[in-house]
């Protein structure tokens, strides 16, 4: 049992079931990002943990407490919004403690907790304001600091970054991990952003059609997807899906590629997965920064094979060089290279 537990749980609107047999468990201090496509069933699931949505079967338990059919303000959940929600003739400080103050929070209370969570987000010098003065990351900040002067069992942010600029977005980013790394607390975070996902997580859930795909690290999610889906949703840019032929042997397992030349390569596999027969056609996955130009390739590397083939489009983005080329029909293939002198064409 976790310290929040996703048991079984399904969700329907009529005969129409959007999601099906949720089992997710939480531990204390665990940072979850539930992570899909539009419609995957991310909020939804979120907003039964809320208690926003009613769940059709299964539980959700939180601290070893059943909060089915429990009222969302008897939860002790804090909830950020993508919209941040926040009361536009009310300061910034009563913003924050609203909240404490429709509890019956005595003053002093409320006052030290505004004071603490102000320091530790660094808005002090913005309580007097309201929110039409602050800037959108600003307003994230003090929708955060609503929640976390609750001090509650689980905080849970719906898309908490979607409206802000690529850089904002960045930097929240970053502040959201600090404050989990400084205060341990247990989050449910929802986005379609895939990045996020990685970068601020402890396990991340991958949904889609209203099934977790799969439960795992980012590592591992990363490393070893369980399925097509999430091979090709996690990364970016995305794994290169390619047709292939199985060629098994004595010596072990490889697959078969051939590139704009006519030149048929096998890559050796590392291990030979079961029910694998020589001559199966097959999906193979490599990474984008598995491929390079043959200049730009690391001398130091093990190269598995040398392919030739058109490049469409070179997207040059500072750091990386992301090339488009075609190796299987249908479908582009993206590699991460060091290709300033190539032009598109060769």
């Amino acid at each position: 049992m976790g310290f929040l537990d996703i048991d079984n749980v399904t969700k329907s609107y009529g005969a129409v079931e959007v999601l099906h047999r949720v089992d997710i468990a939480v531990e204390e201090g665990e940072f979850l990002v539930l992570v899909g496509p539009s419609g995957c069933g991310k909020s939804t699931l979120l907003n039964m943990i809320a208690g926003l949505e009613g769940i059709t079967s299964g539980e959700i338990s939180i601290r070893g407490r059943v909060v089915n059919g429990v009222h969302p303000s008897k939860r002790n959940i804090a909830m950020v919004f993508q919209s941040y929600a926040l009361y536009p003739n009310m300061t910034v400080g009563q913003n924050m403690t609203f909240g404490l103050e429709m509890h019956g929070v005595p003053k002093a209370e409320r006052d030290k907790a505004l004071a603490d969570v102000a320091k530790l987000l660094q808005i002090e010098q913005l309580l007097d304001r309201k929110p039409g003065q602050l800037s959108g990351g600003q307003r994230q900040r003090v929708a955060m600091g609503r929640a976390l002067v609750r001090d509650p069992d689980v905080f849970l942010f719906d898309e908490p970054l979607s409206n802000l600029d690529a850089k904002l977005r960045v930097d929240m980013r970053t502040e959201i991990k600090k404050l989990h790394q400084k205060l341990g607390t247990t989050i449910v975070y929802v986005t379609h952003d895939q990045i996020e996902a990685m970068t601020l997580s402890t396990r991340i859930a991958v949904m889609n059609g209203g099934y977790v795909q799969q439960l795992g690290t980012p590592q591992q999610i990363y490393d070893d997807p369980e399925n097509v889906f999430v091979a090709s949703f996690m990364g970016s840019p995305s794994m290169n899906l390619v047709q292939a032929v199985a060629r098994v042997s004595g010596a072990g397992a490889g697959v078969e590629v051939t590139g704009a030349d006519g030149v048929p390569h096998v890559l050796p596999l590392p291990v030979k997965p079961a029910g694998l027969t020589d001559g199966q056609q097959v999906l193979f996955g490599i990474r984008p920064e598995a491929v390079t130009d043959s200049e730009g390739a690391d001398r130091n590397a093990r190269v598995l094979a040398r392919l030739v083939n058109r490049i469409e489009v070179i997207e040059p983005a500072g750091a990386d060089t992301f090339v488009t080329t075609t190796l299987s029909e249908p479908g582009r293939d993206r590699a991460d290279a060091f290709a300033d002198q190539l032009p598109p064409g060769r």
